[in-house]
């Protein structure tokens, strides 16, 4: 499974890299001053992880960074899911809406998980939204997430801007038929 690394019904693969540290791996998103460069003297991750394109993360993963800014810096820099115990929901939310997929795996997988990537930085790690999966080193951990986001996903429909946009005539029609809508 090798790029495109995601598209719509088909599984996201990807280097394990992009991290940082042990169990409970962090990660550090530099800020930007262009698409894809940090600003200077910023943070930047572990260099061997550097061309990571899936990120490992711990519990409530985006508590306090549920702007659009962290999902974007995330994108920039080149993470294309994440796999963590937990997310904030506003986090979660607004990386669906980009297209990251955010899937939820156990504590346990999880340590396991970056065990495997401290070990095999160059590793590859496979997000599947159809089997709801992690396979990574031989090994497949069952991961969880919402309906609702998988099918957006899967199905490419995403962009909740694009179907607002697509759909403004049948919005306006049935906003005209709401009686506490129509007299405004």
């Amino acid at each position: 499974c090798r790029s495109p690394l995601w598209h719509p019904g088909g599984p996201l693969c990807g280097l394990a890299g992009g991290l940082g540290g042990g169990p409970g791996v962090v990660v550090v998103v530099p800020a930007f001053v262009a698409p894809g460069r940090p600003a200077p003297g910023h943070p930047r991750p572990v260099s061997r992880f550097e061309e990571g394109s899936i990120l490992v993360a711990g519990r409530n993963f985006g508590c306090g960074s549920s702007r659009e800014h962290a999902p974007q810096a995330l994108m920039r820099w080149g993470i294309r899911a994440v796999v963590a115990e937990s997310f904030a929901e506003i986090f979660f939310g607004n990386c669906t809406a980009l297209g990251i997929p955010c899937m939820r795996a156990g504590r346990g997988e999880l340590e396991r998980m970056a065990r495997w990537v401290e070990d095999n930085p160059a590793g590859e790690i496979t997000v599947d939204l159809v089997a709801q999966e992690v396979r990574f080193g031989g090994e497949r951990v069952a991961g969880h997430i919402p309906e609702s986001a998988r099918d957006a996903l899967t199905s490419g429909r995403f962009d909740f801007l694009a179907q607002l946009l697509e759909a403004q005539d049948a919005i306006r029609e049935t906003a005209g038929s709401i009686p506490y809508v129509a007299g405004f």
